[in-house]
């Protein structure tokens, strides 16, 4: 959501970024290989040349220090829509989204905000599948 706001050197970062949190649990699943997709679709043809690269997440996060807050909270909004809708959401995962979150300077409100739109999206979309799924 919102990812078309970014230039294409943050939208470069945050794919990388991404890509570090998803891999986490091991191989990126059918699912999260969809999100990317989807992402990618969203960011438009910015991201047509984009390549895997070898930053380190430190080095990612700290690209994003420096950004303004609304690129980090599209970044951290989206991160966490990703992690927090792939079933195998691991101890590692959270840990690194904390991090973000540190590294972004995001407060503790601003995070609880983000964390609430996150599941209310995904609630939305659960009622959306009961409603058309039933007679």
């Amino acid at each position: 959501m919102l990812l078309n706001l970014l230039n294409k050197e943050e939208k470069y970062n945050f794919l990388d970024l991404l890509l570090k949190v998803n891999s986490l649990d091991g191989e990126l699943t059918e699912f999260e290989k969809r999100v990317i997709d989807k992402f990618k679709a969203e960011m438009g043809d910015d991201i047509n040349k984009y390549r895997r690269s070898s930053k380190s997440t430190d080095e990612l996060i700290g690209f994003f220090k420096d950004r303004s807050k609304t690129v980090k909270n599209i970044v951290y909004y989206n991160i966490a829509w990703s992690s927090y809708f792939d079933e195998f959401y691991s101890v590692e995962e959270h840990e690194l989204l904390d991090k973000i979150v540190s590294g972004f300077e995001i407060s503790n409100k601003k995070k609880v905000e983000i964390q609430k739109a996150v599941y209310a999206d995904r609630d939305l979309r659960e009622k959306i599948k009961r409603i058309i799924s039933n007679d």
